[in-house]
């Protein structure tokens, strides 16, 4: 009987097998054959411990988005500056990202064919991930209508985020070297909140 360390080793080297096809070949090339295969497990355990192949896939990515949804804590720092709250956030989140670029690309292109651990996180952006940062907004710039608060956040979502996933391509198809996320996010905020200072500040 398998001793319950090594357990726990072949189920990680099951989902980062996993991991590794959806970043490489997509979700649609995932079966439990090949994942079988390629982590030196048998079907029969890799059926045992996840039971089909979505499920296999939904506790793959499920740890690549608790590490975005992990990164919203730094939003509740109410003693940090709120430009510097959302910058800390922009940056964890960008981390993510750079960890499996090319699967959160896939992620965002399986559209509605979403696993039950997109749900979760879809639900948590709307329950409270997006609240914090409009929150944060608020404090920035003193704007508290909901839509502009929500265009601000696709916006920088956008500015930021979408060079990230295409940092790949950029450097190998384009020559594009994209600057430190740090010198990013600065650049962003001199043009995006130029003329904001601390809400409070705003007041005086």
């Amino acid at each position: 009987m398998a001793s319950p360390d090594h357990s726990n080793d072949t189920k990680e080297k099951i989902l980062q097998t996993t991991l590794d096809v959806i970043k490489r070949e997509g979700f649609e090339s995932v079966t439990i054959r090949k994942i079988a295969s390629r982590s030196d497990a048998n079907i029969a355990l890799v059926n045992y411990y996840f039971g089909s192949k979505d499920k296999l896939i939904n506790e793959a990515i499920k740890g690549l988005l608790i590490g975005f949804r992990d990164t919203f804590d730094v939003l509740d720092h109410v003693s940090v500056p709120p430009k510097e709250r959302l910058k800390l956030f922009l940056t964890r989140y960008v981390q993510v990202i750079q960890q499996y670029p090319e699967l959160v690309l896939h992620t965002i292109a399986a559209g509605s064919a979403m696993f039950a651990s997109q749900h979760e996180y879809g639900e948590f952006l709307q329950a409270t991930g997006f609240h914090k940062l409009q929150k944060v907004f608020t404090e920035i710039t003193g704007e508290e209508r909901p839509d502009s608060l929500m265009m601000m956040l696709t916006q920088i979502f956008g500015a930021i985020f979408l060079p990230a996933l295409m940092k790949p391509l950029l450097e190998s198809g384009a020559g594009v070297k994209p600057a430190p996320i740090d010198r990013q996010i600065d650049f962003l905020f001199e043009r995006y909140f130029p003329e904001h200072g601390e809400a409070k500040e705003r007041g005086k």
